[in-house]
């Protein structure tokens, strides 16, 4: 299974192109990383994991809106104090518990400390609305839940006990719920550890996370992930980042209950000794103010962000101090080359670091860990240490090789378990040799690195021609006239889907419809051709960037 997967390299390694990675005997690439060497001790849970490694960080998070800070030992303190309160619950190995809540100083501490007794930690959305948050709910059956006072009418009529995420006074003005609340995290943390606690057997292959896939081609799904998979997970970006090297300060603004959050900042800086200035919800003044004024030097960020900060450059220049910053890091999307050098002459001291992952390979599959392989334009990096690909048909299932393009492939030590209560949706994602398919199209060029091409699913059927949506939205993008732009499929009875776009124009602008049509016409092949565009506002994206084409599809299906 996958996490044997370093055994195959030895036996390949002859065979291995060193410059693309690719063995043509099996038709496998390999990462051309240094392998991560995983935890031999299996009985061993995460949140031991992070807290027996070695560092010399002393502030471990700092909440940017109130500047209250969390040393490490506050935090580990913290995590016993928790670990205590819940045990005397009752809470037990394989129980889940619902974590509701925005970006926090706390976030952390409930999920380390959920973790420790084998427990189960489901993170939603602040945003969801009540009938997702109790389809989750349905589906994952939390016997407990954590979340902040504003939050809890989101839980009503769920029966479920809930421990109040409240500093000073637990309840705000107007505070009506019919909802159980049993303690607040405060007093948890308030109380003294017992050595002596119920502590079940926890080992690497037991169940940590539950985390819902983001649904961008189908109805969400739990993500089931091991201790395992978040231990690889938090030595690939401690070793992504050298940062045993020196402490460093992160500023957090993308949100914890992803993936994205959750493994930089519930886990990987904990590792490290970095500090993480955490802010509540992303707010771009906030986010440049705490900066200057926390010294930040790593900024992790989704592509809308590093465009504004592009876009603005000038003004945010004048405005604010962010001399200390020395990388940004990327993800949900790859960045084009207008940004890429744009960010590059207005931040020149700046380096742009990309990442790919998935919430089912706990957010590790490829990265840029350099300015100068940012600079392959279009990229989404290389493979992650101990990541294994390939490339494969997605008609015939055959192997492809260097500079073909078919669906990415994934095996490695950080890829998931399966989906929750759902073997059909595991069987056809995960095979039983651990290869996980991650529905991208891509390609892997000479050098090693991987090209996202598109969405497998979401690629537009015109006449049984295949359309890839993100080649015309990068065209798109290079219009003068247009600021951001999506393409999705527009059922046609004729020629089965035609290629439809949604554009926002930049400010001033009355480019017509004609003239966008013309203008793609003119690059690319016929049955390429966009057939049909309506402008909007904006175009509507999932937190980590993605663009949320279903709601795009629903949008014009529903005039017909």
């Amino acid at each position: 299974m996958a996490q044997n997967s370093s055994n195959s390299t030895t036996t390949t390694s002859t065979t291995i192109d060193p410059r693309s990675g690719f063995c043509k005997s099996n038709s496998v690439f390999y990462s051309k990383r240094k392998p991560i060497a995983l935890s031999s001790n299996h009985s061993q849970d995460v949140t031991t994991f992070i807290s027996s490694r070695a560092h010399n960080g002393k502030t471990a998070f700092i909440d940017a809106a109130t500047g209250r800070q969390l040393s490490f030992s506050d935090v580990w303190s913290a995590v016993d104090s928790v670990a205590t309160s819940l045990s005397d619950m009752g809470i037990r190995k394989g129980h889940v518990i619902l974590l509701l809540s925005p970006n926090s100083i706390f976030f952390p501490v409930i999920c380390l400390s959920v973790m420790s007794l084998g427990a189960i930690i489901t993170t939603t959305n602040p945003l969801n609305t009540n009938r997702e948050i109790a389809k989750q709910i349905a589906d994952s059956k939390p016997v407990l839940a954590f979340t902040i006072p504003q939050l809890v009418p989101k839980l009503d009529g769920s029966n479920l006990p809930i421990v109040l995420i409240a500093h000073g006074h637990p309840h705000p003005p107007n505070f009506t719920s019919n909802s159980k609340i049993v303690t607040t995290l405060e007093t948890m943390m308030n109380r003294e550890p017992s050595q002596s606690r119920v502590k079940d057997r926890v080992t690497q292959d037991d169940t940590a996370t539950l985390l819902y896939s983001s649904g961008t081609t189908g109805a969400s799904k739990g993500v089931v992930s091991s201790h395992r998979n978040l231990m690889a997970m938090v030595q690939t970006i401690v070793s992504r980042f050298r940062l045993e090297a020196g402490e460093q300060t992160f500023i957090c603004t993308v949100p914890m209950f992803h993936i994205y959050g959750l493994a930089a900042f519930a886990a990987g800086l904990l590792a490290s000794g970095s500090t993480v200035v955490v802010l509540s919800k992303f707010e771009m003044d906030e986010m440049l103010s705490a900066i200057g004024k926390y010294r930040a030097t790593y900024l992790p960020l989704v592509p809308p962000i590093l465009v504004a900060l592009v876009n603005h450059a000038d003004g945010i220049k004048r405005k604010y101090d962010l001399g200390t910053l020395n990388s940004v890091l990327s993800g949900g999307a790859p960045l084009s080359k207008e940004v890429i050098e744009g960010f590059a002459d207005k931040y020149p001291g700046v380096a742009i670091l990309q990442g790919y992952g998935l919430t089912e390979t706990t957010g590790i599959g490829a990265s840029t860990d350099s300015a100068e392989e940012s600079q392959r334009y279009g990229t989404a990096g290389m493979l992650s240490p101990s990541m294994e690909a390939k490339i494969v048909d997605p008609e015939s299932g055959e192997a492809l090789a260097v500079n073909q393009t078919g669906e990415l492939w994934l095996r490695g030590p950080t890829v998931m378990k399966g989906y929750f209560s759902n073997e059909e949706a595991t069987a056809s994602t995960l095979d039983s040799d651990g290869w996980l398919r991650t529905g991208d199209l891509c390609y892997i060029d000479d050098d090693g690195f991987i090209f996202v091409v598109d969405r497998l699913k979401e690629l537009i059927k015109y006449k049984g021609y295949q359309v890839p949506p993100a080649e015309l939205e990068a065209l798109l993008l290079t219009h003068p006239e247009i600021s951001d732009a999506a393409v999705i499929p527009f059922p046609d009875k004729d020629v089965g889907q035609y290629p439809m776009a949604y554009v926002v124009r930049k400010t001033g602008s009355n480019v017509s419809e004609n003239a966008i049509m013309d203008f793609i016409a003119k690059l690319v092949a016929p049955y390429k051709r966009i057939r049909r565009v309506a402008f909007v506002a904006s175009i509507p994206k999932n937190p980590s960037g993605k663009i949320l084409r279903k709601d795009l599809i629903k949008l014009a299906t529903s005039k017909l």
